[in-house]
């Protein structure tokens, strides 16, 4: 029988789930059925209810209301041991890996057998090796998962699944960290798995993913299921307007910069880490008022470390920084408060890790550094907590941040959702220069359409931003003019719009357009 074919029941059926959260309806009366041997795209703005969704089907949830069914039979999930014995695995968003544990313990753990570990890791490393053979999975599994890149580390969380048997795979916006080459690697593998009859779930925002990848795709909006439609059958237009209930451009409409005098001088800057590595390798580069300058590159290659030491996180080891003339220390970190005075925001690349205290409450962070201003000063040196609140809910109404709450947690919000908060933090304090990275790592299309314009709007005030993203077409979309870094140097400079996607990709790799290496 084909796979998904005939008349076997779907590999998972939804039927009725229902779940709040407080006032919050995360999901209302879902029904969703997933044939199986498919690839099934699950697509939403952010806050729409999918990771909720997929957070039940996994146990991590409990649904308020309604049925599971696995290949046709009532299916309780209480917990996730329960989905894992049901052959449901998930890879979430944010990696559920112990970093300083090496590939094979993250495999097992969980998964032992008996009191010895000994036998439970022979027993892994046999299986391993089958399973990354099979699936193009190379991954060392002696390698500590911490020293991992994003893309190993992703690999790592897939192996644990089918290390546990999986029929049935959940994926949580898996290219959201992925370099182009490490998402094209990971299409590969769920081909692989498809093609071994296993049924996969697949979370994203990104359309053109949902074009190249899946069988079919469903549509959530506001917590309730909209549509199924056979890939096929539809188009980004068409699955962009579901999702947000509107109609969506998907392109950029920019009015040419008009350039003004230099902000930001970069001399000759580098960077060498605590183990002797070099990290920047004498960049220089001029940043004016009223332009957009877009910084591409595989990640690895001194991006990152280009935004800590223009923000002020990590001392420089050579070279000079200069704001509207005047010299910027870069012997010490300063945790960013010296770049916050000059009016210099930074829109960090993780904002997890960067820019959240994640227990913090939402209003809380959307005041974190500038908590200082005379706006939220209190009595007797304490903090206005009233007027903390009210800017944080003004910035909720005009970033459309959901759910709607200052109160809430902010680790309970989806990532695209925090991405906003950050955002939303650093751009209204209107700032000279915005040090943006990532700006839309894991946000829906119809929040990307609302970064790009708030960013197109600050520099069309006269500010300076300087732009860091793995997204090429992101980087095109945005930028005045792109410089490409390569190990830690600038490998070339172009203007957005006299470049393509070839030569920007060469840059990226070090070889310059036009000889022969190329």
């Amino acid at each position: 029988m084909a796979a998904g074919g005939g008349d076997a029941p779907p590999a998972i059926e939804l039927a009725g789930i229902s779940k709040s959260f407080g006032p919050v309806q995360a999901n209302r009366d879902i029904d969703l059925a997933v044939r199986r041997g498919t690839i099934h795209g699950i697509v939403g703005e952010n806050g729409a209810g999918k990771s909720t969704l997929m957070s039940i089907l996994y146990g991590f949830y409990q649904a308020d209301a309604g049925e599971i069914r696995i290949d046709g039979r009532p299916t309780p999930i209480p917990d996730s041991q329960a989905a894992i014995r049901a052959g449901i695995g998930m890879v979430h968003q944010h990696f559920m890996l112990v970093e300083p544990f090496t590939v094979l313990e993250n495999v097992i753990l969980g998964a032992e057998e008996g009191p010895l570990l000994r036998p439970s890791l022979a027993k892994a490393r046999a299986e391993l090796k089958r399973l990354e053979e099979e699936y193009e999975l190379d991954v060392d599994p002696d390698a500590v998962v911490g020293e991992l890149s994003v893309g190993l580390q992703q690999r790592v969380e897939i192996l644990k699944a089918l290390y546990r048997e999986c029929d049935i795979l959940i994926l949580d916006e898996p290219t959201g960290v992925l370099t182009p080459a490490e998402a094209d690697h990971l299409f590969r593998i769920l081909r692989s798995l498809k093609a071994q009859g296993k049924t996969i779930v697949l979370i994203t925002h990104k359309l053109r993913e949902i074009m190249a990848i899946t069988d079919a795709v469903s549509v959530m909006r506001r917590g309730e299921m909209v549509r199924t439609l056979a890939t096929a059958d539809t188009s980004p237009a068409e699955l962009a307007e579901l999702m947000v209930g509107r109609r969506v451009l998907l392109r950029v409409e920019k009015t040419p910069a008009t350039p003004g005098r230099v902000v930001l001088a970069v001399e000759n800057l580098s960077l060498t880490d605590d183990k002797g590595v070099a990290r920047l390798k004498g960049v220089s580069f001029a940043l004016r008022a009223g332009e957009i300058l877009g910084v591409a590159g595989v990640a690895g290659n001194g991006q990152s470390e280009l935004l800590d030491v223009l923000a002020g996180i990590r001392p420089a080891t050579g070279g000079t920084v200069r704001l509207d003339g005047q010299p910027l220390d870069l012997g010490h970190s300063t945790n960013g408060d010296e770049r916050r005075a000059a009016r210099v925001a930074h829109v960090p690349e993780d904002r997890r890790r960067r820019g959240l205290v994640m227990p913090f409450a939402e209003w809380e962070n959307a005041c974190l550094g500038y908590q200082g201003e005379e706006r939220f000063e209190g009595p007797a040196f304490t903090l206005d907590r009233t007027a903390m609140r009210d800017a944080a809910r003004a910035s909720i109404e005009r970033f459309d941040i959901r759910p709607p709450s200052c109160d809430l947690v902010t680790a309970s919000f989806s990532g695209g959702n925090q991405q906003k908060i950050v955002l939303a933090r650093e751009m209204e304090r209107d700032p000279e220069v915005l040090l943006v990275g990532q700006p839309t790592r894991g946000v829906d299309i119809g929040a990307i359409e609302f970064i790009h314009n708030e960013i197109l709007a600050l520099r069309d005030r006269g500010k300076a931003i300087l732009l860091v993203s793995v997204e090429l077409d992101e980087i095109q979309a945005l930028s005045d003019r792109i410089i490409v870094m390569f190990d830690g140097r600038i490998s070339g400079e172009r203007i957005a719009g006299e470049t393509d996607e070839r030569e920007l990709g060469l840059l990226m790799t070090g070889i310059e357009p036009g000889t022969r290496a190329a």
